[in-house]
This record gives structure tokens, C-alpha cells and sequence, in this order.
């Protein structure tokens, strides 16, 4: 890539795209930016704008209704399951108003939100559905990768993701191929030639760079998620005695490729103190619910609408996942939790 000096759209990223699109078993992929670019060019190529709303939980990154706002579109906020954390078909069927044009599940953490139930009552209410995939690379329910569930789905390659970049990157992945061709004008300035543009786009391609370091990581990506679920197991066999902690719950149907491995306590505050005291690094992920962000303040939410998100927000802590975690680091970790008076 150095050497063709082709920074720019080189041969590297077709060759990407094409690669992740056989990986999530979908039939484009189209290289952008970053994963809040994906989501946002995701709702603009689904025509989704003012006067609309888009429905996605309030337990979640703040990119995922940063999107919906930044297409002129209104986030309506749902709670999740309070034991995959996910958006539920039900609590997306109760937020369906006549000005629904969409719906963002999140497969959060790694672990996939519930897609057949989901896209049964998007299709019986003839909304869009885009997946907000940017934790999941390679997750599976009931058998399909996410990522082809939805009418679009927007991945991140942010470099902490079980797949990352070496700087920002992000895909938007669809089985429709004139959406696939909308999402690739409106990356690069909406142009379908150099000096002829279709649409008023923007300039979030992926770097010839990072499609080159994804597509050399993309080949390990598998290895990598099979060795995240076998820390996972060890965690899970070896912390289960612990009655003061809850893990995280396997889905039904889901294969969860761990993201993040996420407890819950009671008393998180100390236990995080406990963790980092000991040298053990750790994060909450999410502290403050969407519904209750400043930015959203207008929306109208306030404490108590959504309960199981806000529970989640004092309860939940990260404890070390990533591939190369040893069997040593795993063993502290674990002795060290053990060692906490929960």
C-alpha cells in the first residue's frame, strides 16, 4: 500500500470490503470513517430525517442516537432486558408510533440483541431496521451472523473492537444492493463522478491504511473470538461461587463473542476502588443511560422511565477481556475479586 502511494480508495479497500461482507454472510460492505459514520450514513441512505423517529435503547454508547439526531431524526428511547441488555420485540413493539421509520438494536457488549423476534415485528409494522453491530464482530443468533439480520447494519473498527483498525474505521454492511451503492456516494461527497455529485455526502471514507491492517486482522478474527469465549468460560467457572456477583447471561439462540465481559454488584463503586488499588484495570460500561445524557434533555426522559437501564448504570463493571488475557493475568483477576467482602 506504501509503495502505490494509493492513500485514497487503493485496491485494498474493495478487497476489505469484499472480505467482510462474505465474513458477516451479507452481500455489500462499504468502508466509511468510523461506526458513527456507518450508523449515520446508514439512516440517510434509509431516507430517515426530520418529522422521523427512530427507536434504540438507553443503555448504549451515545453514538448510536448521536446518529439519529445528526439526520435531523428524533432517538425514542426503550428499556432493555435486565438480563442480556438488549432491545426486546416487545419494547420496540410498545415504542411504534406512526412516525416510526426505523429501529437501531444494539448487540451490546458482544452478546447479539434478540433478531428474529425484532425483525418480525419491524416487518408486520413495515418499519427499517438498522443493527448497531460496532461491539459484535462475528456474532451469531440462531445460527446467522450479525450484521445480515436487518435491512443495514453499522460496524466499528475502532482499535479496542474484537476487530480494530489503527485509527478510526467503520463499515456499513447490507444485503441490498442499491443501498450499498447510496451509502458509497454518500461517503465520498455524494458523487457518482469525480466533479458529479448525486447527493449533498460527506468526506468519511475508510483509508486505503486501515483497510489494509483490517484486511490482514480480518484472517485471525475467528481465532481471536474463539479464544475471548474460552477467557469467558473460565471466568464464568471460576467467579460463579460468588453470590454477591451476577455475570453476564448466555442467550438462548445467541453466540456471544465478548466485547466486553461485564459483571454486576451491588456494590460496584468499591469493588471498582478494589480492582484498581490491585492494578487490575477495569470500566464501566455505561455510567449514565442515554436518557439521562445533557445532550437529550429536550427529548423529555427523566429517572425512572427506564429502570433496568438505570440499574444496569450502577451496577455494571468490566473486568479484563481481551484474546491474549493468560492464564496468570485470569488467575489475579480472579483472586482478587475473590478477595472483596461483597
Amino acid at each position: 500500500m506504501l509503495d502505490s502511494a494509493q492513500f485514497i480508495n487503493g485496491p485494498e479497500v474493495s478487497d476489505f470490503e469484499r472480505k467482510f461482507a462474505a465474513f458477516c454472510d451479507a452481500g455489500f460492505a462499504v468502508g466509511v470513517g468510523n461506526g458513527t459514520d456507518a450508523l449515520t450514513l446508514a439512516l440517510k441512505a434509509l431516507e430517515v430525517g426530520p418529522g422521523d423517529e427512530v427507536v434504540t435503547t438507553a443503555n448504549t454508547f451515545i453514538a448510536t442516537a448521536e446518529a439519529i439526531a445528526a439526520v435531523g431524526a428524533t432517538p425514542v428511547f426503550v428499556d432493555v432486558d435486565p438480563s442480556h441488555f438488549n432491545m426486546t420485540a416487545e419494547g420496540l413493539s410498545a415504542a411504534i408510533t406512526p412516525k416510526t421509520r426505523a429501529a437501531i438494536p444494539v448487540h451490546l457488549y458482544g452478546q447479539p440483541a434478540p433478531m428474529a423476534e425484532i425483525m418480525e415485528v419491524a416487518r408486520r409494522r413495515s418499519i427499517k431496521v438498522i443493527e448497531d453491530a460496532a461491539q459484535a464482530h462475528g456474532a451469531e443468533y440462531n445460527g446467522k451472523r450479525v450484521g445480515g439480520w436487518g435491512d443495514v447494519a453499522a460496524f466499528s473498527f475502532y482499535p479496542a473492537k474484537n476487530l480494530g483498525a489503527y485509527g478510526d474505521a467503520g463499515a456499513v454492511v447490507t444485503n441490498d444492493e442499491e443501498l450499498a451503492a447510496t451509502v458509497r456516494m454518500l461517503r465520498d461527497h455524494g458523487r457518482t463522478d469525480k466533479y458529479l455529485h448525486e447527493y449533498v455526502g460527506v468526506n468519511s471514507r475508510l483509508d486505503t491504511l486501515q483497510a489494509a491492517v483490517l484486511g490482514v486482522k480480518l484472517g485471525h478474527i475467528e481465532e481471536w473470538n474463539e479464544a475471548r469465549r474460552a477467557v469467558a468460560a473460565k471466568y464464568d467457572a471460576a467467579l460463579g461461587g460468588f453470590p454477591w456477583l451476577t455475570l453476564p447471561a448466555h442467550m438462548p439462540g445467541g453466540r456471544h463473542v465478548y466485547h466486553l465481559y461485564v459483571v454486576r454488584s451491588g456494590r460496584r463503586e468499591e469493588l471498582r476502588q478494589h480492582l484498581s488499588d490491585s492494578g487490575i484495570g477495569v470500566g464501566i460500561h455505561y455510567p449514565v443511560p442515554l436518557h439521562l445524557q445533557p445532550a437529550f434533555r429536550s427529548l423529555g426522559y427523566g429517572m425512572g422511565d427506564f429502570p433496568v437501564s438505570e440499574r444496569l448504570a450502577g451496577s455494571v463493571l468490566s473486568i479484563p477481556m481481551y484474546p491474549e488475557v493468560s492464564e496468570a493475568q485470569l488467575d489475579r483477576v480472579v483472586q482478587t475479586i475473590g478477595s472483596f467482602d461483597g
